[in-house]
């Protein structure tokens, strides 16, 4: 049986048998050191429906750690090491050999892939607005932003995101930074920012869980050179690490023809659209 280890890491409290420390990292793990250990070490980053923890049961879920752990087990990895840290420091901690894999569904996107290696696409998704209750400031798209100076968005740190707001114009002073999407809605419903800029599923999220929140109705993906901004996430690895990654591609691939991959994506909210259209890019093409 896959036993599943978390491990409580930047103030997140959670049951668990281990503790990484974030300084004294050993070096990153081969495949078959992992397979002889039977543990990977595998971060996310609690964002709901990618990966989090279910605040009831403790347990880790997502379209990210669901495939994740069936990989880990036909790979022969019977223990999950699960590391909670802030969006922003998935990146860094793989650099630091904190953890072995990421399975937050992290948009696969240039800047990135110049400092880590990523799978194939396990997911695709497009993009979405929250802002207050009655949408105030009557927002409606991400280019608003680059229209109107007066409007503040707010973006969580490391998140793509700002690449995109950046790529149509909008100031820097326009941009309020937040470190998780914890932080949303007390962010937009309080003024600090008019609107908070994530992807359509977190958007969807956030404003289930609030009354003073709402998704911005008929929002359409933002247009940058002449292209509609759409995501594919995959696992990522710290640069070295081939040989885990090309074995998870190799599950992965295998995976994704099943009806089991499409149920359980599906089961967290992606939809039609976003099963089909995992399947579109690759990831060299997305890398460059």
């Amino acid at each position: 049986m896959r036993k599943t280890i978390l491990t409580p890491v930047n103030g997140c409290l959670l049951a668990g048998a281990f503790i990484i420390g974030f300084a004294g990292a050993a070096q990153a793990a081969s495949l078959s050191e992992i397979q002889e250990s039977g543990t990977i070490r595998v971060a996310i980053a609690n964002e709901i429906p990618y990966a989090y923890i279910d605040p009831v049961t403790g347990e880790t879920k997502g379209a990210g750690p669901d495939v994740a752990a069936y990989i880990a087990g036909q790979l022969g990895i019977d223990t999950i090491e699960w590391v909670t840290v802030d969006f922003s420091s998935l990146i860094p901690g793989l650099q630091a050999d904190r953890f072995d894999m990421v399975a937050a569904e992290m948009a696969i996107i240039p800047t990135r892939c110049a400092t880590v290696i990523y799978s194939e696409p396990n997911t695709s998704y497009g993009e979405g607005l929250l802002v207050a209750a009655g949408n105030p400031k009557d927002i409606g798209a991400y280019a608003d932003f680059a229209e109107n100076p007066d409007l503040k968005v707010a973006i969580m740190a490391g998140a793509n995101q700002l690449d995109m707001m950046q790529a149509l114009g909008v100031n820097e002073d326009q941009m309020v930074t937040i470190s998780s999407n914890a932080d949303a809605i007390s962010t937009v419903s309080t003024g600090r920012a008019d609107a908070y800029a994530a992807t359509g599923l977190t958007a969807n999220e956030l404003a289930d869980q609030s009354d003073a929140v709402e998704l911005v109705a008929g929002f359409s993906d933002p247009i940058i050179n002449g292209e509609a901004q759409r995501s594919w996430g995959g696992f990522v690895f710290a640069q070295g690490s081939e040989d885990l990654r090309d074995a998870v591609n190799e599950v992965l691939a295998e995976y994704k023809q099943t009806d089991e991959w499409e149920a359980t994506v599906s089961g967290y909210g992606f939809t039609d659209t976003d099963v089909s259209r995992s399947f579109d890019r690759t990831t060299e093409e997305l890398c460059s």
